[in-house]
């Protein structure tokens, strides 16, 4: 293999696909990169078996060839070369790379690509295509109330379904639940409806390529509902998907209240992360009290507060619009503060029932592009 890039050029394709390098592995070769020539270009491509990420650079290609170089050490050598113009060249032989950059260059050994698992390729199976503003939002909305732990493997990814054209992405942890429904760049034309479920950190990975990349996503699901595919611009992301059968979360969302507040975001987000100081020595606990006017039974407010036994307390006071009784329900700050969060500018509301039911977070006013729901388990507290 001989060929020729730019140090910037390589340098991105390497981050890129870094986030798909094995870091703890039974399979040493998945801690490297495959480099190989395709059609007048450099591929580079990585795999840790759940996920697999290809990116194309340009080049000016000499002689085809392929191998594949521990990932870390080649990045981070590529990273600390000058921007200038790189040489690289292989000798199949010798199964490594020579590499120059102006007044540098080094050798690195490497591994045959033939020992290299297979990068899927999903060429057959349903498509979709989706708007990058609009998956960006579904994912940063949802993708967080995916479970971190391994001990539910349903619950650590994103349950999809898609009829004609409106998706919805749905995630839980046992304490929390989002839901977020949205529109397709257009309806899928090869079903009616689908449903699978992604691991979120795969969702997550598409969600940082996507980049400033301006036309819509394309996605590919195998008929088997084994493997889904995202195509963006000059990468491309393969990842597993996840089997089993993931909770009817339409059960899990309230259907009444009895109270129902609405508040700016960015106060209420204030109180609550306020609130937290106090409440990471008071087991996470923030209380949240809704008292209307005594006057105008619509406007209220919100009192946020949490306590530490040994140190302190703390309230804060939030305006308010109520609709119902006077409420009472405490919830875990992280979990308050990590959707207040992501809804952005605007009005939020709150609805409860009882103490110790759920409590329902969305945004005050209905969108025409898309509808968000959460759900927040409350914590039982001595009030």
């Amino acid at each position: 293999m001989q060929l020729s890039c730019l140090q910037e050029n390589l340098n991105r394709g390497l981050s890129v696909v870094q986030r798909a390098v094995a870091t703890r592995t039974t399979l040493p070769i998945t801690q490297n990169v495959l480099i190989a020539t395709d059609n007048s270009r450099l591929k580079l491509a990585a795999t840790n078996l759940d996920i697999a990420i290809s990116t194309w650079i340009g080049a000016q290609v000499e002689e085809e060839g392929t191998i594949t170089i521990p990932a870390r050490m080649l990045s981070e050598f590529v990273n600390s070369l000058p921007p200038e113009r790189i040489d690289i060249n292989s000798d199949e032989q010798a199964a490594g790379l020579d590499i120059k950059c102006a007044r540098f260059q080094a050798h690195i050994n490497g591994q045959d690509a033939d020992d290299f698992p297979a990068i899927p390729s999903v060429t057959e199976g349903v498509i979709g295509r989706v708007t990058p503003d609009v998956l960006r939002d579904a994912i940063n909305r949802v993708a967080f109330a995916a479970a971190t732990e391994d001990s539910r493997p349903v619950l650590t990814g994103i349950k999809v379904e898609i009829s004609g054209d409106t998706f919805t992405f749905a995630a839980a942890d046992g304490f929390r639940l989002a839901v977020y429904e949205g529109k397709l760049a257009e309806p899928i034309a090869d079903a009616e409806s689908l449903e699978f479920i992604i691991p979120a950190r795969a969702l997550l990975e598409v969600n940082r390529l996507i980049g400033g990349q301006s036309d819509p996503v394309e996605f590919t699901v195998t008929q088997q509902k084994s493997q889904a595919m995202f195509k963006m611009d000059s990468v491309e992301l393969v990842s597993q998907l996840i089997q089993g059968t993931f909770p009817n979360y339409k059960q899990l969302v309230p259907e009444n209240y009895e109270t129902r507040v609405v508040a700016n975001q960015g106060a209420f987000l204030q109180a609550t992360r306020t609130a937290s100081i106090f409440a990471r020595d008071g087991s996470g606990i923030v209380r949240i009290n809704v008292t209307p006017d005594e006057d105008d039974e619509s406007v209220g407010k919100i009192l946020v507060s949490s306590r530490a036994e040994e140190l302190g307390d703390n309230v804060g006071e939030v305006d308010a619009h109520v609709e119902g009784d006077e409420a009472k329900i405490a919830f875990n700050s992280k979990y308050l503060t990590d959707v207040l969060d992501v809804l952005g500018d605007g009005e939020v509301a709150m609805e409860t029932t009882t103490p110790s039911s759920p409590g329902v977070i969305r945004p005050a006013a209905d969108s025409e592009a898309y509808k968000y729901t959460h759900v927040v388990m409350p914590m039982f507290v001595q009030w």
